[in-house]
């Protein structure tokens, strides 16, 4: 089927958590014309700490698209500093979970916005605002919906499990608690509404990806969407490139593969984004599959993909490609 060439400006919504999410939404942005990419992430992982809100998925994205995020792991600040972090340890406090103290101004104002009765939307929008991101970036929902992993040794929150545990523990299985109270935020409904692609970023589907669409209303939204859903696989030749996905898949029964990441997603795709390491399980894809390079190293890498993203996502619904240059 014949693809219009001529650049668009097309209004893309992608999910997104972890790091996996956060590379390719910043290659989306870079794709792009300023204020066509919209960022909805994954809180199932925020968790207070030292008294303060923090937002870690929400940060990464943060970080990440400002151009901000330290090179070397994908999360955190660049250059950080660790004099906070050390006189904490001096007092006896908990170290366990790393805060720079660059990052620890962010978290100090957002939990300051929080006590004044902002919502985690509107504190988010602020941060965005003034790390002078063009693209938007919102919270899955304003409520509370934190992920409890149940383990052979009991129940863990995310941050203890994954963090502090080092995912140790042999997973059994997951909740959100609190997603049967959460709603669609005016913001969150307006950018799905509005999407011409849905783009799921390689995210690990059961602590990234489950937790947004635990948000009621979500999956049905996303079911009616008109637009092309495209989701890009985590797992590269058998293993997470970052991250317990795999780990995860083989405690839960599954195989470690992108065959059980499009099944687990299901009736939300029409198409599926795999690695050319994977390109012998493309015929076994019940969607319409783009194999190619899906391992994000450098910014050029990044925008590669999401080009080319977008492009197959075209091609299934034969609209015009989303371009920069638009």
């Amino acid at each position: 089927m014949a693809v219009s060439t001529k650049p668009a400006r097309k209004k893309v919504v992608a999910l997104a958590g972890g790091v996996g999410g956060a590379k390719l939404a910043t290659g989306l942005q870079a794709a792009l014309p300023p204020g066509c990419l919209t960022v909805i992430v994954n809180t199932g992982d925020d968790f207070e700490h030292w008294g303060l809100h923090i937002c870690p998925d929400l940060d990464t994205v943060l970080y990440n698209l400002a151009g901000l995020n330290n090179p070397e792991n994908g999360w955190g600040r660049q250059d950080e500093v660790w004099t906070v972090l050390g006189e904490i340890e001096r007092f006896g406090g908990e170290n366990w979970f790393r805060i720079g103290d660059r990052d620890l101004a962010l978290h100090l104002r957002r939990t300051e916005w929080l006590r004044m009765g902002l919502s985690l939307t509107e504190v988010t929008d602020r941060l965005r605002r003034l790390l002078a991101i063009p693209s938007a970036i919102l919270p899955m929902c304003n409520e509370p919906v934190r992920t409890l992993v149940h383990t052979d040794e009991g129940d863990l929150s995310f941050q203890h499990y994954f963090v502090r545990r080092r995912c140790e523990p042999s997973l059994v299985d997951l909740s959100f608690v609190g997603a049967a109270s959460a709603t669609l935020s005016p913001e969150v409904h307006k950018a799905l509404n509005s999407a011409e692609i849905v783009v799921f970023c390689p995210s690990n589907p059961y602590v990234s990806l489950d937790p947004i669409l635990s948000v009621p209303g979500l999956r049905d939204f996303l079911r009616q969407c008109k637009a092309p859903k495209i989701a890009v696989s985590p797992i590269v030749n058998g293993q997470a490139l970052k991250g317990p996905a795999s780990k995860m898949m083989r405690e839960l029964g599954e195989m470690s593969s992108p065959l059980t990441v499009v099944d687990h997603l299901g009736d939300l795709l029409d198409g599926f984004v795999i690695d050319r390491a994977d390109a012998d399980l493309s015929d076994a894809v019940i969607l319409p599959a783009l194999v190619t390079g899906t391992i994000m190293t450098d910014l050029s890498s990044k925008e590669r993909l999401a080009q080319e993203i977008l492009t197959f996502a075209a091609t299934l619904r034969n609209i015009p490609v989303p371009s920069a240059a638009a």
